[in-house]
C-alpha cells in the first residue's frame, strides 16, 4: 500500500467511522491486518463469525456433479472439517492425511460415542490455492506421527479451521500442537500443549477429537481448550508465539471457538460451555461474567447482533438460546423458572442447536439444529416467526450456515446446499448438490461460495 495513512484510507470502501479511526490511530502498517468485507473470510465463518457477506451477488442454483456454476474443483488429499479461509486472492485449510487408504467417516444422525482407531502415521497438513483458478499455491506439512487422541467416526484430525490476519496463517491441531505461517509457507513459530483429550465427559474412554478454532484479534491469538483435564482459554502473540495469559476453566470438554465482543466498553473473549458460559477481558485474561445451564455437548460459537449476544447449544436436558446483554457481570445464570433477568433479555430452553453456529440475518435470528429443525425468532425479542424443517428428517446438519442477498445456505452432512429466504416467513428458494459429503462450513469471497468436501475444495459462483 504506498501514499499517506489518510491517502490509503480513501481507498478502503465500507469502512465504519469507527473503524477508520482506528486504522488511522493504528498507522498504515497495522491497516493491512484489516479484513476487508467482500473479499477476506480469516476464520470460522468469515469476519467476525457473522458468516453474512452482502458485496457481490451469489447463485440461487448450481450442480457440482453437473459442472454447473462451478469456477473450479480441486482435489485435498486427507480428511478435514477445517473450514476455507481467504486472505485476497488466496484460500486455505488444514487436513490430516491417514495412512489407511479409505479411512472411516460415518455422518448421518446416529448416536456412536465411540471412537476410531488408526495408528497409521499421518500427515497434519496446512495447504493454500489461488483463489481465483484453484491452483495449489503452497502445502507445508506441519508434523507426522501417529494421533495422540481418537477421534470420533464423524470427527477428523483436522476439524479446527485456520485463522489468518494476512500476514500470519494460524492452525490448530489439538493435541498435535499450533502452527503460524506466513502468507507464504514459511513456518514462523510452534506451540505443544500435551494432550488435549477431547472426549464425551461421562465415558472418558470415548476421545472424539480437538475442534475449536483459534481467533486472530489485535495481535493476540486466542485458543479456547476446553479438555477432560486441564482446560484453559488464552491469548498468545501471533507474532512470537509467546504465551500473553492463560485462565484455567472447569468445565466438560466444548468444541465451540471463542467470539471477541465488544461489551460493557471492554473486549471480552466469549466461550461456550455447560457448566461455564462466560466473558474474558481480552488484555488480561480476567474473568468477567458467568452462566451455567445449558447442553452438555456445546458446539456453536457465539455471536454478537443488535447489540446481544447470542449462545446455543444442547444435548442432555437442556438445548437452550440465550440473548446476553452487553452490561453482564458476575455470575448471570437463570433461576429455576426464569426465561430472562438483568442480563439476559431472553432465552428458550429447548430451541438450541447442537452442532450448527447460529445466524442473525437483518433482524431475525436463525437456528438450525443438527435433524435439520430451523427456527427463526425476532433477535431483539425473541418472538417466534416460524419452524420448519430442512430435508427430511434423515439427513444430518453440521456446517454452520452463511448468508448473502437475502438468502441464507445451509449445507448439509450429505452434500446438499439448501437455499432459504430470509425472512419471518420460511420460503426453500432451491436445493443444490454438492456431490460429496460435506461437514465443513462453506466460505464467501468475491461472490464465490467456497466449500470443503470429504476430497476436494470446490469454488461456485456466476460468471
Amino acid at each position: 500500500m504506498k501514499g499517506s495513512p489518510v491517502q490509503s484510507f480513501r481507498t478502503f470502501k465500507g469502512f465504519t467511522a469507527f473503524a477508520a479511526a482506528v486504522w488511522l490511530l493504528a498507522g498504515n502498517a497495522s491497516a493491512q491486518s484489516a479484513p476487508r468485507a467482500g473479499v477476506d473470510w480469516p476464520g470460522f465463518r468469515g469476519i467476525a463469525a457473522r458468516g453474512v457477506d452482502e458485496a457481490k451477488p451469489l447463485p440461487l442454483q448450481w450442480s457440482v456433479p453437473e459442472s454447473r456454476l462451478v469456477k473450479w474443483k480441486v482435489p485435498v488429499n486427507g480428511l478435514g472439517h477445517s473450514s476455507p479461509v481467504v486472505w485476497g486472492d488466496q484460500v486455505c485449510t488444514a487436513s490430516a492425511i491417514s495412512g489407511t487408504p479409505d479411512p472411516q467417516l460415518k455422518v448421518g444422525l446416529y448416536g456412536d460415542i465411540g471412537s476410531v482407531l488408526d495408528q497409521t502415521e499421518h500427515k497434519f497438513i496446512v495447504a493454500c490455492f489461488d483463489k481465483r483458478t484453484g491452483k495449489p499455491r503452497w502445502e507445508r506439512v506441519a508434523k507426522r506421527g501417529v494421533p495422540i487422541i481418537k477421534r470420533h467416526p464423524k470427527s477428523t484430525h483436522a476439524s479446527s479451521t485456520l485463522a489468518t490476519d494476512g500476514r500470519h496463517i494460524v492452525a490448530m491441531f489439538g493435541s498435535e500442537g499450533m502452527y503460524a505461517y506466513s502468507m507464504s509457507g514459511e513456518r514462523l513459530w510452534q506451540k505443544e500443549f500435551g494432550t488435549l483429550d477431547s472426549g464425551f465427559f461421562m465415558v472418558p474412554d470415548a476421545q472424539w477429537g480437538f475442534a475449536s478454532s483459534p481467533v486472530i484479534h489485535n495481535g493476540r491469538v486466542i485458543l479456547q481448550a476446553d479438555v477432560q483435564k486441564g482446560s484453559f482459554v488464552a491469548a498468545f502473540d501471533v507474532r512470537s508465539g509467546k504465551e500473553l495469559w492463560r485462565t484455567p476453566r472447569t468445565d466438560v470438554p466444548t468444541w465451540s471457538t471463542p467470539a471477541i465482543v465488544s461489551m460493557n466498553g471492554r473486549d471480552q473473549v466469549i466461550v461456550n460451555g455447560w457448566r461455564h458460559i462466560g466473558g474474558y477481558d481480552l488484555e488480561t485474561g480476567k474473568e468477567v461474567w458467568r452462566m451455567t445451564g445449558g447442553g452438555d455437548i456445546p458446539v456453536p460459537t457465539p455471536i454478537t447482533a443488535h447489540g446481544l449476544v447470542f449462545i446455543t447449544n444442547a444435548h442432555g436436558k437442556m438445548a437452550p438460546i440465550y440473548a446476553i446483554k452487553p452490561t453482564a457481570t458476575g455470575d448471570i445464570s437463570l433461576k429455576d423458572g426464569e426465561s430472562s433477568n438483568a442480563h439476559i433479555a431472553w432465552s428458550y430452553q429447548r430451541d438450541g442447536g447442537y452442532m450448527q453456529t447460529p445466524i442473525v440475518v437483518g433482524d431475525i435470528l436463525y437456528v438450525c439444529r443438527d435433524n435439520g429443525v430451523l427456527g427463526a425468532f425476532d433477535a431483539k425479542t425473541g418472538t417466534r416467526h416460524y419452524q420448519a424443517r430442512l430435508g427430511d428428517g434423515k439427513t444430518g446438519f453440521s456446517a454452520s450456515a452463511v448468508a448473502s442477498g437475502g438468502r441464507i445456505y445451509f449445507t448439509s452432512e450429505d452434500g446438499d446446499v439448501y437455499v432459504v429466504k430470509a425472512g419471518p416467513t420460511y420460503e426453500l428458494l432451491a436445493t443444490n448438490p454438492l456431490g460429496e459429503v460435506a461437514m465443513a462450513t462453506p466460505a464467501i469471497s468475491d461472490g464465490t461460495l467456497l466449500f470443503r468436501t470429504r476430497n476436494h475444495l470446490v469454488a461456485v459462483g456466476l460468471p
